[in-house]
């Protein structure tokens, strides 16, 4: 998870703003679905799909804690 998701997360946290993490989590949610519809070939998505997982947890952790 990169630090800026984090800091993202912790401010609507602080703003309890549920809506918005739930928008955020759909979103990285649609991304990786659509890229990982368009795999194949010579390009190694798995890491691409992996920091998605981890920014979703994140935004999953966040929730849990409102």
């Amino acid at each position: 998870m990169s630090d800026a998701v984090k800091l993202i997360v912790d401010a609507y946290v602080t703003l309890k703003d549920r809506v918005a993490l739930e928008e955020m989590r759909e979103h990285r949610q649609r991304l990786r679905r659509d890229l990982q519809a368009k795999a194949g070939g010579w390009v190694d998505v798995n890491r691409s799909i992996q920091l998605f997982d981890e920014d979703i947890e994140a935004v999953e952790a966040g929730l849990a804690r409102l």
